[in-house]
């Protein structure tokens, strides 16, 4: 898996690089695997900005300004929070595009209507709507954080 992510890394930044843009992240059931597999890429300093870590709900709130009612309302495992962070990696860095991730990686922690594996991946362009997709992965922890990462990274070109 570790290989394939770097690929799709190095790809992206083939991408990002090619088109002068640079990219931030938001992660929260991920913790910066998604900024550590982009990172990883040589020379990737010419087209990533920065990643946020925001585990923690006050973490989204501070860093990435998601609205405390959103997270009461819709909680931090949703589409609505996933928009939230991605629009807050934007407005927080100097980046072009972001990736924002949320989810709920086991092995507790599931419900009935988000179960073990859900996970809400949002990309969003600079001044451009955000798409947000609901995941729902299978495995242990490590397995649904490695498939978000991979997904994550994948889908930056449904919007570039």
């Amino acid at each position: 898996m570790e290989s394939e992510l770097f690929k799709l890394a190095e790809q992206l930044g083939r991408l990002l690089r090619a088109g002068g843009k640079t990219i931030a992240t938001a992660e929260s059931c991920t913790g910066g695997w998604i900024a550590q597999a982009m990172t990883e890429v040589p020379g990737s300093s010419a087209w990533f900005d920065r990643g946020f870590v925001t585990y923690s709900n006050a973490a989204k709130v501070q860093m990435l300004s998601v609205s405390p009612q959103t997270l009461e309302q819709y909680g931090a495992v949703s589409a609505e929070t996933a928009t939230e962070m991605v629009a807050g990696a934007l407005a927080h860095s100097d980046a072009d595009v972001a990736i924002a991730v949320t989810g709920i990686a086991g092995p507790d922690g599931g419900t009935t209507e988000k179960p073990v594996g859900t996970v809400f991946i949002a990309w969003a362009h600079r001044n451009g709507a955000a798409k947000v997709v609901r995941k729902q992965f299978s495995g242990n922890r490590r397995q649904i954080r490695a498939q978000t990462v991979k997904s994550a990274v994948e889908g930056m070109w449904l919007i570039y």
